[in-house]
């Protein structure tokens, strides 16, 4: 790789075309401590940890007697990019309501599959009441906690019964294809304005800003005013709603009536704990450090404040993984341990911890390890796959058609170059007469899936193929009307739309993970793909296709945890060092505007910046500011944004769409994502739509440019780690700068082993459904 002399740029006179090789860890300026602008390392061993690293962006929202932000200014990578969508305002109002946007008719398809998918868990297992009205599993799982919280007995008599296997549904009769018809979607039906009023009352009463009425009655309901008035601590399921302000609130509202052990309190608390963690990942949470968690927020029993919320159903509790304690884990619940079992034999068993979670993600992992345990056993081997395994490219390719002829769930690794694998395996099933298709995380992807299979109908996103905007549509029960469904970019899969996805998938469907396990994870809370891997759930193929040019042995090289030096003789790897951010945000535009569009041939139309985070001296906002001025000044003349401006559309949580502004009208701000129109509604700017010249490492994750910078400011040491540094090096297909100000700190990154960041119960229960 070409590493600059500082003020040098590719292409600039000073820069030799046969420059020399250096290593990427080159020494520049020790970093600074780091801004809180930037990114914090996904996940966190405690639930406070992963709360405060979950804080993103928000208005200032204050209540009585807190004076605290409601919202910190620092937007980690790993939290949802949704709430850190737009810097400018919208200039306007609407003068009526806003038409339904492809964004809101998505968001509405997911809704109604998710009700469908409780619908049918609430048929087999029945409600669960909150408080005296649990029954059921969950009566079985807070005595549990009462018992062991107790000492009246040990926690390894519970737990032990499996709930008996759900009836699998029988695949349907193949049909013909049919023409799909377009579903009418409904608008997300808001709160009325009376509620919002009733609401705006109870705030002002308990001195909190008016600007959360909307939000606050969209959260609690219709009746979100008189469960305000009696549980001033709902406040905190308003998203950017922070304890010290609730706490404010209540006071306001109660007077001496409350405190900090007060049940409404410690209920809510413990919701709001994890929540926030998962922003994280988390779909779960060690009980110990939600413990350790209240007790830092003056909780002075938090045992009895955790048993209280199992009680009032706002958490459910898991001791998964009992069954493997042997013996002890056989005898009846509530037996003590056998006279002749010593202390120490007791201290050698490994404990089991007891998590706690959410209903929502508890429901998902469940129905997502009982939807693939049902895909593994329903498969059909009618079909002759030897002749395409045969014909296949490569013995990667081939050695994956073998598999998914004769398994109904199989997991493909591997990198970039890889991803011809799972094309191969898509056209040689259509070649069998099979209905194949691929679903991948984003546009782009699918622009190069379909470029791979030669087919643009092999090729959807995951989002339009569950809301039926893209793919086959759906059988008459329901069902994704496919025989071998490919996704790609599996590690952005999160545990809820993967679990809408299996439960679409009928009997018999054949269901490929593919990605690659060394990039970020996604957006949303689980882990999924690593959990299936960890699992060993199904069989597991490993590409041995590596991806080309120096750009591929860099990235996998820091996939092993080396970040060895490389030949660049093209100057398809230079390092550019910098002092400190001001001179990274200087170096960057001089990249993009100038050098990489000279000296190597990439226009800055194709050329994309990576930074770690959104706020900071060098974050995307500071970085987009500074690219508009020099590539497309403007006045932002709508919201901030001019015709030709390259933004990023979130219509969802973990969806990023790059586009570039066409035109604006009273309609709104009308888009170019990769060749499909846009338009977003005036009122939805601001909230999901911002500049795109930098991007953030996850929001870039599934998608690739021809030339990448990356930057690294001083600042951002501590939020670096393997799966970042390797997502950003991998997005550049021809050229990689790297505005480098971290000095060691990258080398180190890279070096150190990445933990296990998010706590799940995915694994277990794919590992128990094995057995």
């Amino acid at each position: 790789m070409t590493a600059l002399p500082r003020g040098e740029t590719p292409g600039s006179p000073a820069a030799d075309d046969n420059g020399v090789v250096a290593d990427p860890s080159a020494a520049v300026p020790a970093p600074s401590a780091p801004d809180e602008g930037h990114e914090a390392d996904e996940g966190s061993p405690t639930a406070d940890a992963a709360v405060d690293a979950a804080e993103t962006d928000g208005d200032d929202h204050r209540a009585t007697g807190t004076g605290k932000k409601a919202a910190a200014d620092a937007e980690p990578d790993g939290a949802t990019d949704a709430t850190a969508a737009a810097d400018g305002t919208v200039d306007g109002a609407v003068a009526g309501p806003a038409p339904l946007s492809e964004a809101e008719a998505e968001l509405a398809a997911q809704r109604e599959l998710r009700e469908r998918i409780e619908k049918r868990k609430a048929e087999k297992a029945g409600p669960i009441a909150a408080g005296a009205k649990l029954s059921g599993r969950a009566a079985d799982l807070l005595a549990a906690v009462r018992a062991v919280e107790s000492g009246e007995k040990p926690s390894a008599g519970f737990f032990d019964s499996p709930e008996p296997a759900a009836p699998r549904r029988a695949a349907p009769a193949p049909a013909p294809e049919r023409p799909r018809t377009a579903r009418p979607a409904t608008a997300a039906q808001g709160p009325s304005p009376q509620a919002v009023a009733a609401v705006a009352a109870v705030l002002a009463e308990g001195g909190a800003p008016g600007t959360l009425a909307a939000p606050a009655a969209e959260a609690l309901g219709a009746q979100a005013a008189g469960s305000l008035r009696e549980d001033p601590w709902q406040l905190l399921a308003v998203p950017g709603v922070r304890p010290e302000q609730a706490d404010g609130f209540a006071r306001a509202l109660l007077g001496t009536e409350c405190g900090p052990d007060d049940e409404r309190r410690t209920s809510a608390l413990v919701g709001w704990l994890l929540e926030r963690a998962a922003l994280q990942g988390h779909t779960a949470l060690d009980a110990t450090a939600v413990r350790a968690a209240l007790a830092e927020r003056a909780v002075s029993d938090p045992a009895a404040a955790v048993e209280h919320a199992v009680a009032e159903g706002v958490v459910l509790v898991f001791q998964d993984g009992q069954e493997d304690l042997g013996d002890q884990g056989d005898q009846e619940p509530g037996t003590p341990a056998e006279a002749g079992e010593s202390a120490e034999d007791r201290a050698g068993q490994e404990p089991v911890p007891v998590l706690l979670g959410l209903d929502r993600y508890a429901l998902a992992e469940e129905s997502l390890a009982d939807g693939l345990a049902r895909l593994v056993n329903a498969c059909e081997t009618d079909a002759d796959w030897t002749a395409a395994a045969t014909a296949a490219g490569s013995p990667s390719a081939a050695e994956l058609i073998r598999a998914v002829a004769a398994h109904g769930l199989v997991a493909h690794t591997g990198g970039e170059a890889a991803r011809a694998e799972p094309a191969a395996l898509i056209s040689a099933a259509r070649g069998l007469g099979l209905r194949a298709l691929g679903a991948v995380h984003s546009m782009d992807g699918r622009h190069r899936l379909a470029e791979a299979t030669g087919d643009p109908s092999a090729a959807v996103t995951l989002a339009g193929l569950l809301c039926g905007a893209e793919g086959p549509g759906r059988d008459e029960e329901g069902a994704i009307a496919v025989d071998l469904l490919v996704v790609l970019d599996a590690p952005q899969l999160d545990v809820e739309t993967a679990a809408i996805l299996v439960e679409s998938l009928s009997d018999g469907t054949r269901l490929v993970l593919s990605g690659d396990p060394g990039v970020l994870g996604s957006a949303g809370a689980g882990r999924v793909f690593a959990d299936v891997l960890a699992a060993r759930a199904c069989p597991q193929i490993v590409s041995r296709t590596p991806d080309p040019g120096p750009i591929g042995e860099l990235v996998s090289g820091i996939g092993i945890g080396e970040l060895n030096q490389v030949a660049a003789p093209g100057k398809e790897v230079v390092i550019v060092p910098v002092r400190d951010a001001g001179e990274a945000v200087h170096r960057t535009v001089q990249l993009v505007a100038d050098s990489v569009p000279r000296a190597i041939g990439v226009p800055s139309a194709d050329t994309e910046v990576i930074t770690v985070g959104h706020g900071g001296p060098a974050g995307t906002r500071a970085l987009n500011a500074a690219l508009k001025e020099r590539i497309n000044p403007g006045p932002g003349r709508f919201g901030g944004f001019d015709p030709g401006d390259r933004v990023v559309h979130v219509p969802a949580p973990g969806r990023t769409l790059p586009g570039v502004v066409v035109s604006a009208d009273a309609e709104g701000l009308h888009l170019d994502c990769g060749g499909t129109k846009l338009v977003v509604p005036q009122d939805r700017v601001e909230s999901s739509v911002r500049h795109g010249w930098a991007l953030s490492a996850h929001q870039a994750a599934g998608m690739r440019w021809p030339a990448v910078v990356v930057v690294l400011p001083g600042d951002a040491a501590q939020a670096l780690s393997r799966p970042w540094v390797y997502t950003a090096f991998s997005r550049g297909e021809r050229h990689l700068s790297v505005v480098h100000g971290v000095d060691q700190a990258l080398q180190r990154a890279v070096a150190q082993s990445p933990a296990q960041d998010r706590t799940t119960r995915l694994r277990t229960l794919l590992e128990a459904s094995a057995r």
